[in-house]
């Protein structure tokens, strides 16, 4: 789940070369079972954001959840869209997308495709659902490329195994953790991880990542322990504990971000509930 702060989106997005173009997937890969009991963060955030490739093992989560996670599922959407529209415009064209969750359009390779027709974009999620949904809608332009590997994220090595099949790891790449980390608990070591995605990028490449926080929480709103009663690791952290995954990244002069850049007002009664950051590798 993300709880995000509104962010304003321009009121048109460029709209990309939607030729139909297979995705590079492994041909023949028998379809995994999805487990309709027992809720999925993917399955609650699509809930969240008005979706319907849900269950309702995943409703019932959902709808225990204050207010602020409704805003800031669709905060967070609107957030990623800008962060990496923002990469793409600064010049990167291949991106590594983990924790991508059910598509939802405009989805991310749309995004970069329209700005640059030639990007390449592999997704990854350990969702069942998300890779059924993945060979019907990740669609590259003609010029570009898209592929999707199940994984999770604490198998870095194998995701960046795929990537290389894609992805030219001798030019910038841009990692994107969109509202995922804060489902890694401590034990699996989240900035361990961090550190052997982003060390086998080269310089230029860029850190996109957004993550829970409950710094501006009252008790009432913090529904953290409800959350993991459902079964969900969820693992919120501070502004301090969000910096570490940017260490000896250049995060500019705006630093950790709560809006996009204080460019639109934010939404009456609204709580920050996430910091956002893009960092640059020197």
């Amino acid at each position: 789940m993300a709880w995000f702060v509104a962010v304003g989106m321009p009121s048109t997005l460029p709209v990309p070369d939607r030729t139909p173009v297979e995705v590079s997937m492994t041909a023949g890969r028998p379809k995994p079972q999805v487990d309709t009991s027992k809720p999925h963060p993917a399955r609650i955030y699509d809930y969240l954001l008005g979706g319907k490739d849900n269950y309702p093992v995943d409703q019932a989560v959902g709808d225990r959840m204050p207010i602020e996670a409704r805003q800031g599922a669709r905060s967070n959407r609107v957030l990623m869209q800008k962060a990496v529209a923002k990469v793409a415009h600064d010049g990167v064209d291949q991106f590594l997308d983990i924790g991508t969750g059910i598509p939802t359009e405009p989805n991310l390779h749309q995004i970069v495709q329209a700005i640059n027709p030639k990007a390449r974009v592999v997704y990854v999620d350990n969702d069942p659902i998300v890779m059924r949904h993945a060979e019907a809608l990740l669609i590259s332009t003609p010029e570009g490329a898209t592929d999707y590997i199940q994984a999770d994220v604490r198998e870095p090595e194998k995701i960046l195994d795929h990537a290389r099949t894609l992805l030219d790891f001798s030019r910038p790449i841009a990692l994107s953790l969109i509202a995922l980390m804060h489902f890694i608990p401590d034990e699996d070591d989240p900035y361990g991880i961090a550190a052997t995605l982003l060390g086998a990028l080269p310089s230029g490449s860029c850190l996109v990542l957004t993550h829970l926080t409950t710094d501006f929480l009252s008790e009432e709103q913090n529904k953290t322990a409800e959350y993991r009663a459902s079964g969900i690791n969820l693992r919120p952290r501070t502004r301090a504990e969000v910096e570490r995954f940017f260490e000896g990244l250049d995060l500019g002069d705006a630093g950790l971000i709560t809006r996009w850049y204080d460019e639109d007002p934010a939404e009456p009664g609204w709580t920050a509930t996430g910091y956002a950051g893009i960092g640059y590798l020197p």
